[in-house]
């Protein structure tokens, strides 16, 4: 199917990710109008349903590319009000972004299903207290992350009870729910999917502590292998995750999985994001490029099946 009409990319967002979307906003928009497509920026600046619907039909896209991150982008709500409009739109549909935003939802349905997680424990802000009673189970060292943001925004490791009141304070600016879980030491690993396929497994390779904000987004502070060096039977289980993931959740369009290879080789899924970093630089578009696809090629791709989804 040829792609068509007037391609409006959605960036910005109200969400603590605001600032890392325009950038892939503005790649995708550059790189869809070198493929000769009539694409213009559409900032989100707001959550609310009838400023957006009033924005939306004012500037009248004929499919909307998604490069929104975290609230308001990945959880289902751009997703049903561009439904309301029927307009066609890249990425998943409603329900599986719900899901895949909300990562004590998804875990619960990767367990169900026989997949690896962390051992976790989710907590509100209502009921938080520091008091090692709250992680009663779990052992040091924690990670502690809010249950609905991305691009490790509020993230914390802990190794002992006396930093459990400083992790939550800062987890809980981002959500009104946090995630604690058990560290698990091995290979943190990311697989993309593009149209249910999964592409070429990336090794994230932190130069400093662990991949923070900061180790995502300055240049030079992480080292990626793609591929990764890994025996074939590994990376095929690797794989088989990061699908089985994806599919689980009813996503569509593309999405990436990032993952624990743990020194015993089991693979635990952290988190499946369904709207991944999209510059040239970022992970899904890395591994397309390993698998021979352009960036360009990947924005035109994601395109045709927001379309076909219609």
């Amino acid at each position: 199917m040829a792609v068509r009409g007037k391609i409006g990319v959605l960036m910005g967002g109200p969400s603590s990710e605001r600032q890392i979307s325009f950038k892939s906003g503005r790649a995708v928009c550059a790189a869809l109008r070198q493929a000769g497509l009539q694409a213009f920026p559409v900032d989100i600046k707001t959550d609310d349903i009838e400023e957006n619907l009033t924005l939306l039909k004012s500037v009248s896209p004929d499919c909307a590319f998604l490069a929104l991150h975290g609230r308001f982008g990945e959880d289902g709500q751009i997703q049903g009000l561009l439904e309301r409009l029927k307009i066609p739109y890249t990425g998943s549909g409603v329900l599986a972004s719900r899901l895949a935003m909300d990562k004590a939802a998804s875990r619960q349905i990767f367990e169900l299903h026989g997949l690896h997680v962390p051992r976790h424990i989710v907590i509100r802000k209502e009921s938080a207290n520091p008091a090692r009673s709250l992680v009663n189970g779990l052992q040091f060292p924690l990670v502690m992350k809010p249950v609905s943001a991305g691009s490790s925004i509020g993230l914390s490791i802990i190794k002992k009870e006396t930093g459990l009141a400083k992790a939550l304070d800062l987890a809980f600016r981002f959500d009104q729910r946090v995630i604690i879980e058990e560290y698990i030491e091995g290979r943190e690993v990311t697989v993309g999917i593009l149209d249910k396929q999964a592409l070429p497994v990336i090794e994230i390779v932190p130069k400093k502590g662990f991949f923070d904000y900061r180790s995502k987004y300055i240049p030079g502070m992480t080292d990626y292998r793609v591929p990764a060096k890994l025996k074939d039977d590994i990376t095929g289980k690797i794989k088989k995750a990061a699908l089985s993931a994806h599919k689980l959740l009813g996503c569509s369009g593309c999405s990436r999985a990032d993952m624990i290879l743990s020194k015993d080789n089991l693979v635990f899924i952290l988190e499946l994001n369904t709207i991944p970093g999209l510059t040239s630089m970022s992970l899904l578009p890395r591994a397309a490029k390993t698998a021979g696809i352009d960036f360009m090629e990947l924005c035109l791709k994601l395109i045709k099946l927001a379309y076909e989804k219609v």
